[in-house]
């Protein structure tokens, strides 16, 4: 059995636990770590997972695996319906491209400005106020991008929810932690967080 090291109160684990959801994964064992008690820097959790970081998927005795969407790319692999990452060429590059925006513009400067902004999260970094106020600056600046194109499409990538919805619903959520909302005017986002906070995945506890 494959096991999943999660932290519940983090964004990135998220992404996995919501491409569980969605493709109905229930034969991988979730083994709850701690950040903030700084269990993910225990030395027996970093000589298996490489790093100090969570998600890691621990595939067999040999391989465990760290970063969310390398994790997710595994999981569609062993797991292809639904499909949330491509089903061409096209296709495929279009998700890509929508992802790495997601994360870059959007889901990255949210979770820097949670990062150096709550008080809580100061046991695991050393807080910058000034970055967290451009981060959620250039995050407030992303949304825009968003709006427009979720005028034209009922999700970001594609006309399913796709790996590029869960990467930008994840940083939108965890950002709450800092009071971090969408303008009223981006009408075409708070559409669609409706609808991904609406899904079978977001009403299971991911």
């Amino acid at each position: 059995m494959m096991r999943l090291y999660d932290s519940r109160r983090a964004p990135n684990p998220r992404r996995v636990r919501w491409v569980m959801a969605e493709k109905g994964i229930e034969d991988i064992e979730i083994v709850q770590t701690d950040i903030l008690k700084g269990e993910h820097r225990a030395p027996d959790y970093v000589a298996r997972a490489g790093l100090a970081n969570v998600p890691a998927l621990e595939i067999d005795a040999e391989t465990t695996i760290t970063e969310s969407i390398a994790i997710c790319r595994y999981l569609e692999s062993v797991y292809p319906e639904p499909n949330m990452f491509g089903t061409d060429p096209r296709e495929t590059a279009v998700i890509e491209m929508w992802m790495r925006r997601a994360e870059m513009l959007l889901a990255t400067p949210l979770m820097m400005s949670v990062r150096h902004g709550h008080p809580a999260l100061a046991a695991i970094e050393t807080q910058i106020p000034a970055i967290a106020e451009s981060n959620a600056a250039a995050a407030t600046r992303a949304i825009k991008v968003f709006d427009r194109r979720l005028a034209e499409s009922e999700f970001i990538a594609a006309d399913r929810v796709t790996i590029a919805d869960v990467v930008a619903i994840a940083g939108i959520d965890f950002a709450r932690m800092v009071k971090f909302a969408p303008a009223p005017e981006h009408v075409h986002v708070a559409r669609w967080m409706g609808a991904m906070r609406n899904r079978p995945a977001a009403s299971a506890g991911v």
